[in-house]
């Protein structure tokens, strides 16, 4: 085992025969390294990732602090913005101020509104989040043998989705930027959680059950989620 996913992050495993304990390296890049010793049991690798998972978030985080690798977009004509996986161009125009819409392939707004726009956009994304993930979430849920209280779409930091007390179920709102089929994947993934909190192999097989191919969608997200655009 060269590799090692843990939730939506992707591990290189490396053995030594002179190491005697785990450990986690987060590189300069944001790569991430589980260092162990030859005989220790994929389980035990699982284990000490998930106790320590909140410490690479965080790591993360300021990795993407000091890089700066993606950009700060730039509201004016053809900057890209993604939906659902595909980039659309920006296109403002001169009208009064109202909601940025996509229309025709292309991301209105109008040129008052980008001094802000960052605002605007994160709005209509989690506007658009909302219906989206909710209408997915209703799809699911019976086959998945559950009844969530309801989503709430909002910035989770580096969690993708959560299930929060009360069967409610959280999702970040650049969900919204990953391809549909990658999304759906997040929404299954947080329904099972409704039967079971942890990440069992009873919860993997229900995701399983639900989704046949989860594991190719799992993958995706864990090598490619961080590098979704944003707007901010």
């Amino acid at each position: 085992m060269n590799s090692l996913i843990v939730e939506d992050l992707a591990f290189e495993v490396r053995r030594s025969a002179s190491r005697h304990t785990l450990g986690i390296t987060v590189g300069r890049l944001g790569e991430l390294v589980v260092s162990a010793p030859p005989e220790a049991p994929e389980a035990q690798l699982r284990d000490f990732v998930m106790r320590k998972r909140l410490w690479v978030y965080k790591q993360l985080a300021k990795k993407e602090a000091l890089q700066h690798v993606v950009p700060r977009k730039v509201f004016t004509d053809g900057e890209g913005f993604t939906y659902l996986g595909r980039s659309h161009r920006l296109r403002l125009v001169d009208a009064p101020e109202g909601p940025v819409k996509l229309t025709g392939g292309r991301f209105v707004m109008p040129q008052s509104l980008a001094p802000q726009g960052d605002v605007h956009m994160i709005r209509w994304y989690s506007e658009r989040a909302r219906c989206w993930l909710d209408h997915k979430v209703k799809a699911y849920a019976d086959r998945m043998e559950v009844s969530p209280a309801g989503i709430t779409v909002q910035d989770l930091g580096y969690r993708w989705g959560s299930c929060g007390k009360g069967s409610r179920l959280y999702f970040h709102w650049k969900t919204i930027l990953l391809p549909a089929r990658i999304a759906e994947y997040v929404v299954v993934h947080e329904l099972a959680h409704l039967h079971e909190p942890h990440h069992t192999p009873e919860f993997w097989q229900r995701v399983e059950r639900a989704m046949p191919d989860f594991a190719r969608r799992k993958t995706w997200l864990a090598e490619h989620g961080m590098s979704v655009e944003g707007v901010v």
